[in-house]
């Protein structure tokens, strides 16, 4: 097998439409999730995170301002424009559109995506207010570099900098009482998965692709990130394909947690309704969640 390209590239955050907040606080809370407290982006979204101690997070994102979205989409947001596409394209107006991989230079990752043909558009430079749990807040600044695949127009890839870091302390946020430390794996669908190998390979700058009769494998600095067709989400997780379609779908994400007795018995009392499968803890999405979520004992 080839080296990869240098160091792989990990998962900093997955993106997780969904139409509001309120309804992603109470799914995640009953998930047992402990979510933050809502922060504004400056073009007109919003988002409630959930940050884990391995470094990783969910970004639950709604639409707070409708004008604003379309005005920034006129100006060539990326992010904007391509989040209202997946909104108008899904038939729920939710789901998992996007991955962002950690990223210490966005320019050159730009420089990267566009020699590739893989651009999806300019460089998005923004700083957002973070409230934490004392009370106190911090303000947090990325950049962000677009690549795509013009045959997969409901997922999104893209390398996130953080210019101005969020607080490294943040032992308050990412306790949860599911014992989830971190995500273990981020699972797309796709009828052909070898057709996105390429995008997946540069972005996630790693070459060691694991192919299989039901897909492949990147194995990126943190989680892996699994394409597989529907017959392999079916056989694997015992769920559906969320598109019937062609092209990269976000299907589902699996965490990890310390004791997954703890997270049955949290499941079970807030009458969440899961399957037990292969040892893992499978739980369909639902309004809110965006994607399926499966949880694992490491």
């Amino acid at each position: 097998m080839s080296t990869a390209i240098e160091a792989p590239r990990g998962v900093d955050h997955i993106v997780l439409p969904v139409h509001g907040l309120k309804v992603a606080r109470e799914r995640l809370g009953v998930l047992g999730f402990t979510v933050a407290a809502d922060a504004l982006h400056p073009f007109g979204t919003e988002n409630a995170c959930v940050f884990f101690s391995d470094k990783t997070y969910l970004e639950p994102l709604a639409v707070a301002g409708r004008e604003a979205c379309e005005e920034a989409a006129r100006k060539g947001n990326v992010f904007v424009a391509r989040d209202r596409a997946f909104r108008f394209r899904v038939p729920d107006g939710e789901g998992l559109s996007g991955i962002a991989v950690a990223s210490t230079d966005a320019a050159a990752d730009h420089a990267i995506y566009t020699e590739h043909g893989l651009s999806a558009g300019e460089i998005l430079h923004f700083s957002r207010p973070l409230r934490l749990p004392d009370g106190t807040e911090a303000t947090a600044s990325f950049r962000l570099a677009f690549a795509a695949d013009l045959r997969a127009p409901d997922f999104l890839l893209f390398s996130c900098e953080r210019a101005n870091p969020l607080p490294a302390d943040r032992a308050a946020l990412e306790r949860h009482g599911n014992g989830v430390t971190g995500v273990s794996a981020v699972v797309l669908t796709e009828e052909n998965p070898s057709d996105f190998q390429e995008v997946l390979e540069t972005v996630f700058h790693q070459r060691e692709i694991e192919a299989h009769s039901f897909g492949l494998v990147v194995p990126s600095a943190n989680a892996k990130i699994e394409v597989l067709t529907p017959a392999g989400l079916t056989g694997y997780f015992g769920l559906d394909a969320p598109n019937a379609g062609r092209g990269l779908m976000g299907a589902a994400i699996v965490f990890r947690t310390a004791d997954i007795g703890v997270t049955e018995r949290l499941l079970a009392a807030n009458g969440v309704r899961h399957a037990r499968k292969d040892g893992r803890l499978i739980v369909p999405r639902e309004a809110g969640q965006g994607a399926h979520f499966v949880f694992e004992e490491v």
